[in-house]
């Protein structure tokens, strides 16, 4: 696998470009203001970008603002935003996307260097991972269809949003797996989703109300 990096502080993005070599996640280039993400984005011999959402000149969101515009010509780009805080307008819009490929860690929160590696592989296949902290944040303002989810689905939601399990969702929730597929099942029904054969079904639950509001 081969991985793009933004990080303006150098301590951390040589860390990092150190973190994901030793995983054997070759880096191709390694950046560090906005001007030269936007330019390395358009290489099309990587896997994934690995972003800091905050970049010089601005150091607002620039990583952010970079990372959609990308998509926009290229909707499947896998990026992983890692980042100290949450920034909703273009977090949504990033994360509201069909195709996934998504995710979006807070720095501080990454604890593990097994979890994150997983998770870098598993948006680089086409998967969204989310911080829980981003997922509350986000949800606190979404409207229609999340209203009418219970407590319960709720919780089941934010998890999946996560990218756990079924299995994971029960064990996080000290339930039965019969009763998460019930949640689940009811959260699809509640935010229009029909039964689909698409195995971004549950990334879809997530995004159906992340766009709102």
């Amino acid at each position: 696998m081969r991985a793009l990096v933004a990080e303006d502080h150098t301590l951390l993005r040589e860390g990092l470009i150190r973190l994901l070599e030793l995983n054997e996640i070759t880096v191709v280039e390694a950046v560090a203001d906005e001007p030269s993400l936007r330019r390395a984005l358009t290489r099309d011999d990587f896997d994934i970008a690995v972003l800091d959402n905050r970049l010089p000149p601005g150091g607002t969101d620039e990583g952010l603002r970079a990372a959609v515009d990308a998509r926009t010509v290229r909707p499947t780009l896998p990026v992983m935003i890692l980042s100290q805080y949450v920034e909703p307008l273009y977090a949504r819009e990033l994360l509201a996307s069909e195709h996934g490929a998504v995710g979006y860690l807070l720095k501080d929160r990454v604890a593990k260097i097994a979890d994150f590696i997983d998770a870098v592989r598993q948006v680089a296949a086409g998967g969204t991972v989310m911080d829980p902290d981003v997922v509350r944040r986000l949800m606190a303002r979404g409207r229609g269809g999340l209203d009418t989810l219970t407590p319960r689905e709720r919780e089941t939601l934010e998890l999946m949003a996560t990218g756990r399990s079924n299995a994971a969702i029960a064990q996080q929730m000290v339930i039965t797996e019969k009763a998460v597929d019930k949640h689940v099942a009811s959260l699809f029904t509640k935010l229009g989703l029909a039964q689909s054969e698409d195995d971004n079904r549950r990334v879809l639950a997530v995004l159906a109300f992340l766009n709102q509001g």
